[in-house]
């Protein structure tokens, strides 16, 4: 789903924050559409929750405007605007139940009686907390109170509902499960949901389109599968998954085709590579995309010979670390798709490498 700037539900228009003379956002360009679910991807310290805080209320832009369904929300403190956030710590009162969690924000704004109790009732059941509405927050797992706080965050119906790393709070398996029904119920709710968060796995799987942030600035924002297979500068390619990253210089085989030649290997390309002749660049393949084998492959490029220094198991694949003749390392990531337990290669052993030639991204930035 794709928010052009005309139809766009949320418009962060060239906001820039400044604490002192440390820039935390500059000048910042984004459209959301509504209904949509979308992530902001970055390291600690690239301003995402920055951008999070001003959207919610709790920071001023020092420059630019933001814009809900067209209202500009320039003034309105928190409590005012038709946004709710939810926070890692989710920041449960101790000594209220559930139910009473829920309510909270509803009794607060003067909701009947009667309107509050059906309304929090009709989202316990949506969040499959019903049966706990009457236990404290200390007797809830980590899963359950990540979706009390939910509830709590969408009871009110939001017209803007703010994830700031809604699951880092839990543990790997129960995170990944969780994923799965947060976004379930809040595409079942409808509402438009920004998710700020260091996981790259955690927004990928989650969002409709993603934005990769650092230093105050957007990179590249597409749909996870864009971003990772077609990363826009070295520093997103490096920062998406795992990827080998290599060094060289744009030159052209015999018969016209686009190579790039590095250190230890002759990338030959897909396709053209005009006007970068000469010009140094990096290529960038990630581990998936490598074949490991004994004997050497018959294509004369996109191989290379290296020794296995290190692999990794992970049950349902492994990884391999090379060191190639220059002593540079490769990556390559082999299925485990036979349940043998064994290894295809063991240390010390010499193993040719080799991708197809539309497995490289060639990368200028």
């Amino acid at each position: 789903m794709n928010a052009a700037a005309g139809d766009a539900f949320l418009r962060i228009d060239a906001v820039t924050k400044d604490f002192g003379s440390f820039r935390a956002v500059d000048d910042l360009s984004l459209s959301i559409a509504r209904g949509e679910i979308f992530a902001l991807l970055g390291s600690s310290g690239s301003g995402k929750s920055t951008l999070l805080r001003m959207l919610a209320g709790f920071e001023s832009p020092s420059a630019g405007r933001i814009l809900l369904d067209g209202r500009d929300l320039a003034g309105l403190p928190p409590y005012e605007r038709p946004v709710n956030m939810m926070f890692q710590s989710y920041a449960l009162f101790p000594h209220l139940s559930v139910w009473d969690n829920v309510a909270f924000g509803l009794r607060r704004d003067g909701v009947p009686r009667a309107e509050t109790a059906e309304r929090v009732d009709a989202m316990l059941r949506l969040v499959q907390m019903e049966s706990m509405a009457r236990r404290k927050p200390h007797q809830l797992s980590g899963g359950q109170q990540q979706r009390v706080a939910l509830a709590r965050s969408l009871v009110k119906r939001p017209q803007l509902l703010l994830l700031d790393e809604p699951l880092g709070a839990l543990d790997k398996k129960l995170r990944e499960a969780t994923q799965i029904e947060l976004v379930n119920i809040i595409r079942s709710i409808g509402v438009t949901c920004l998710i700020v968060t260091h996981d790259q796995e955690e927004a990928m799987m989650m969002a409709s389109r993603i934005a990769v942030m650092s230093a105050g600035r957007l990179l590249q924002i597409g749909a996870p599968a864009d971003v990772y297979e077609n990363p826009a500068s070295r520093f997103v390619a490096d920062f998406i998954g795992n990827v080998n990253l290599m060094d060289g210089t744009v030159a052209r085989a015999a018969d016209g085709a686009a190579e790039v030649h590095c250190a230890d290997v002759v990338h030959r390309l897909a396709g053209p590579l005009a006007g970068h002749d000469g010009r140094t660049v990096t290529v960038a393949v990630r581990p998936e995309k490598i074949r490991l084998d004994a004997e050497p492959p018959a294509q004369p490029a996109n191989r290379v010979r290296g020794v296995v220094k290190a692999f990794s198991y992970f049950g349902d694949c492994t990884m391999y670390h090379l060191e190639l003749p220059s002593g540079a390392r490769l990556k390559a990531n082999v299925e485990n798709d036979e349940r043998h337990g064994e290894l295809d290669f063991a240390m010390g052993d010499a193993v040719w490498a080799s991708w197809a030639p539309g497995a490289q991204v060639v990368l200028t930035e």
